[in-house]
């Protein structure tokens, strides 16, 4: 697929800067280089050119780089000019190109879009190349490096292969029992590779969380009664003063969250309501979004002042928790040493005793959530939904009692649930979903 416009973005970052990228695509590239850059350029070379409007005003000096269709990213003639990166020369570059016949300005995603439809790339490698571009953390980099590599897509295309030659010969003995050339009942080795299959699939679904606490990152909600010090950690482990802090009880009303970046993972810190009986309506409701977030949390820490505890109510929340002993600073060396005992971490933010350690942990135990970082693990909620569809139709595959006809057909339905996650079979429906969460320019 050829398109018969022209595109045009500033494809790089946010001006001002010292270069910016603007990229063009399309069949009116090679005109609109040579126009510019007055005269042919090089292929894959970078030349240094003095960019001129149509009228010989300057408007720019840089390099220029033309890469021919359909070696190029998008699969047709695509240009770079890198020019000053001040915004009234990006303008008036992206004026003067956009105003050639044939050319207009790129919508989001519409380069990488071309390069879907002209073969490029398959709908996995474009998800994972937004990501690439949105990755914050390098776990989040190493993830989209392997998934745009096509690690998933081989992964996901080897599957949809076996289920074709699985339904291939499960009809051809249906069709040609009787023909010589046809191998004897080849049932048991088609069956058994389905219920290998299943198996593998079932796996990989399974994995769907690490790759979550990868991309969105691992949950920690601070628990605990009021002046537990919750604020106060919540500040040390994000250095700053993200949360107000005070010695009334109840300043935390609303749940408060940071982002923090441990072991290379994306790690998101949340501050909550002091738990407590008969609070004010406000403060009530955040105790319900408190004990909310908590239940959907990876991690919980459950904090009590080590010089005064206070009850806050037994601890009933499902996700892993770190019982938490606050203010050491407060307590005498004795004390705060049997004191400490009934914890599973004892920490001070005033002269930082113990909070290292219990960052530590934190980053360890994000680490082992995302254990899976270097396996293929679906990394969108849908190729999970596919994958879970494609699933139940090899469960009644492998259903024995059901006719050869019918668990063939089977079989073709999970292929074709496979081949819709990497865009094998038809998806025009999810196009304009999945290239709108693109930048301007990629």
């Amino acid at each position: 697929m050829i398109s018969g416009e022209s595109i045009v973005a500033l494809s790089s970052g946010r001006l001002p800067a010292g270069v910016a990228v603007l990229r063009i695509s399309g069949p009116r590239t090679r005109f609109v280089v040579e126009t510019i850059a007055g005269g042919v350029v090089k292929e894959r070379s970078a030349v240094l050119r003095r960019f001129k409007a149509a009228d010989g005003t300057l408007l720019d000096s840089g390099l220029v780089l033309f890469f021919p269709g359909p070696a190029s990213f998008t699969g047709e003639d695509v240009a770079e000019f890198h020019v000053h990166g001040g915004r009234a020369v990006v303008a008036r570059m992206l004026e003067t190109i956009a105003g050639f016949d044939g050319v207009r300005h790129a919508e989001p995603g519409e380069f990488t879009r071309r390069a879907f439809l002209n073969g490029k790339v398959d709908l996995v490698e474009t998800e994972a190349l937004a990501d690439l571009v949105n990755a914050e953390t390098e776990a989040q980099r190493r993830f989209a490096i392997q998934n745009a590599e096509g690690a998933q897509s081989e992964l996901y295309l080897n599957w949809r292969r076996r289920l074709i030659h699985a339904r291939a010969m499960i009809e051809a003995e249906i069709d040609f029992a009787d023909e010589d050339d046809v191998p004897g009942s080849v049932s048991d080795t088609v069956w058994s590779d389905v219920r290998s299959m299943m198996s593998e699939i079932g796996r990989h679904i399974a994995g769907f969380h690490a790759a979550e606490i990868i991309r969105d990152g691992f949950e920690v909600v601070i628990l605990g009664a009021p002046n537990a010090g919750k604020s106060s950690l919540f500040n040390a482990l994000a250095r700053r003063d993200a949360a107000i802090v005070t010695d009334e009880p109840g300043t935390t009303r609303d749940l408060l969250e940071v982002v923090l970046d441990l072991e290379g993972l994306r790690v998101r810190l949340t501050d909550t309501a002091g738990l407590r009986d008969a609070p004010g309506k406000v403060e009530a409701i955040g105790i319900e979004k408190a004990k909310a977030k908590a239940d959907r949390a990876d991690l919980v820490l459950f904090l009590e002042d080590a010089a005064n505890p206070r009850d806050a109510g037994p601890l009933t929340v499902t996700a892993p928790a770190l019982r938490v002993g606050t203010k050491l600073d407060l307590l005498d060396s004795e004390a705060a040493h049997n004191g400490v005992r009934r914890y599973e971490f004892g920490i001070s933010v005033i002269d930082g005793t113990g909070v290292d350690g219990l960052l530590a942990e934190i980053g360890r135990r994000a680490s082992q959530a995302a254990g899976g970082a270097g396996d293929v693990l679906p990394s969108r909620l849908r190729h999970v939904e596919l994958l879970d569809a494609a699933h139940r139709h090899l469960h009644r595959a492998a259903d024995e009692r059901c006719a050869q006809e019918l668990r063939a057909e089977e079989l073709r339905l999970a292929a074709d649930r496979l081949g819709r996650i990497v865009g094998a079979v038809d998806v025009e429906d999810l196009l304009d979903v999945i290239f709108s969460q693109f930048c301007i320019g990629k």
